[in-house]
């Protein structure tokens, strides 16, 4: 861990909200912007898997999200009802949202523009795969290359998640410190899949870092209208120029592997990577393969 330059925790003012971030890596160094998923925290992007990629010789820069950890939570918005968004939207209807993964995407921009970034290599898992696919869209030229981990083009005549995997999505999570991190155990065994066996107090000790750095079940019902409002970006994706990689697990319950393989049918020249035996995360076991991956692609 100490051949890797590490920059401690640090807030920066961009795009209108606070958004909390770290790096690892020397600062010189061609910059890879690490994007999670929803509801996740930038501690997902484990340490370790950090430290790997910052050895390839990148900065590798993780954040939060708006309205999760240590970014700014848009309490003021309130909550929206998923299911009024969906039904606005079956119905043809303007939707209102508090924001949509286009203000997301813009937030990750404002977070390079502070840290005078002009283009990074944008890798994204799940929801920030969604994410990374927008400012690619929407932002090229601040894109080198476009890691899509996890994720989905959002058409909606895609496969639906597992019912477990679902479940883990809509049901609230205790909030209560012991509860919280009980809970985890259960659900990230549904999470990542039947092949692979989770370490327990990793978990655990993830969960409380989780809790203790903030959860706000109001902010995961914006993050949910976020993406619900966004919509499929298949169409969009066909006019991406960016070099792009779609990297997907085989064994993923929330995700299945058909939405790696429409994402990177959608993207003009993408490269796909399927993982065998990998669910909806990514535990240590996969890291030494998806760190090559991310590497080389960006290479």
């Amino acid at each position: 861990m100490k051949d890797v330059p590490y920059q401690a925790e640090s807030k920066v003012q961009a795009n209108g909200i606070e958004i909390a971030y770290d790096s690892f890596g020397e600062a010189g160094a061609p910059s890879l912007l690490l994007i999670m998923g929803f509801t996740a925290q930038m501690i997902l992007w484990d340490e370790g898997f950090c430290e790997g990629l910052a050895r390839r010789g990148y900065r590798v820069i993780r954040f939060d999200n708006r309205d999760v950890g240590h970014t700014s939570w848009l309490t003021e918005a309130g909550t929206p009802k998923i299911g009024a968004v969906v039904a606005a939207m079956l119905r043809g209807e303007p939707v209102q949202v508090p924001y949509r993964l286009l203000d997301m995407a813009q937030d990750a921009l404002g977070l390079m523009d502070v840290l005078g970034i002009e283009s990074a290599h944008v890798v994204g898992m799940s929801m920030g795969g969604m994410i990374a696919q927008t400012m690619a869209i929407h932002y090229p030229e601040r894109v080198r290359t476009l890691t899509s981990l996890s994720s989905t083009t959002g058409h909606p005549g895609l496969p639906q998640a597992s019912p477990e995997a679902w479940e883990t999505l809509i049901k609230p999570a205790p909030m209560d410190k012991e509860g919280f991190i009980e809970q985890a155990v259960p659900v990230w065994r549904i999470i990542n899949g039947p092949l692979v066996t989770v370490d327990e107090t990793f978990i655990r000790e993830r969960a409380r870092r989780t809790f203790e750095r903030g959860v706000s079940l109001a902010g995961y019902a914006r993050q949910m209208a976020a993406i619900t409002a966004s919509g499929s970006r298949r169409r969009a994706l066909q006019s991406v120029r960016v070099p792009a990689l779609v990297i997907h697990g085989d064994a993923d319950p929330l995700l299945p592997p058909a939405h790696g393989i429409d994402t990177a049918g959608a993207i003009p020249g993408a490269k796909l990577h399927i993982v065998k035996g990998m669910g909806h995360d990514i535990p240590a076991v996969f890291w030494p393969e998806l760190i090559e991956a991310i590497a080389s692609h960006a290479r």
